[in-house]
């Protein structure tokens, strides 16, 4: 198996991101977006899914923080497709019901190659520090899109929406973890069309 990772930069009017992660990594990170609740949910990201990442974006954070958010998500979503690669014997198919607290929150994720994104979640809060608690969705649809996957997120119980928003990255980090493990017995990919 070679190495699976993958840097990703986007340059437009709104913001400079560039992206690099290992699949295969030990959950090291260097995040720097501007809005600290952010960087605290990428690291958290790169953590709990054992993912080395890399994050640096300017943004025009003096209109506010939808457009860096939102570009995140789609360079990120690129370098996880590109550094999945060829997507021959990973799993596909990764799940995690995960606690914080009095939160809890299921992700799924399919490594199919089509994008959806379902989300059932509700926050009480329009900022949660410096980050705007609609921008979750945004995130996370931007990544199923460029990222060609899968994601459902559902929050089964919560109150606080630091716990509740903390809880669906590191969710997301664990399902998509197992969904890039390499499993021995899947000697191509794991679809009967034999392509994803």
């Amino acid at each position: 198996m070679g190495s699976r990772t993958a840097t990703v930069a986007r340059n437009t009017k709104e913001t400079k991101i560039t992206v690099s992660i290992n699949i295969d990594g030990t959950g090291k990170s260097e995040i720097n977006t501007g809005i600290g609740f952010f960087d605290h949910m990428l690291e958290g990201f790169a953590k709990h899914g054992l993912f080395d990442l890399k994050v640096a974006v300017e943004g025009d954070l003096n209109v506010d923080g939808h457009h860096t958010v939102e570009d995140t998500g789609i360079v990120l979503g690129q370098a996880i497709m590109q550094a999945i690669g060829d997507k021959k014997g990973i799993k596909r198919y990764g799940n995690m019901i995960l606690p914080m607290d009095e939160s809890l929150v299921l992700s799924a994720i399919d490594l199919c190659g089509r994008p959806y994104f379902v989300m059932d979640a509700e926050f009480s809060s329009p900022m949660v520090g410096d980050f705007d608690t609609q921008l979750v969705r945004e995130f996370f649809y931007a990544l199923s899109y460029s990222a060609m996957m899968n994601i459902h997120l559902r929050v089964i119980t919560g109150i606080n929406d630091h716990h509740k928003i903390e809880a669906m990255f590191k969710a997301f980090a664990k399902s998509l973890d197992e969904a890039t493990t390499i499993d021995p017995r899947i000697t191509d990919v794991l679809s009967t069309k034999g392509a994803l």
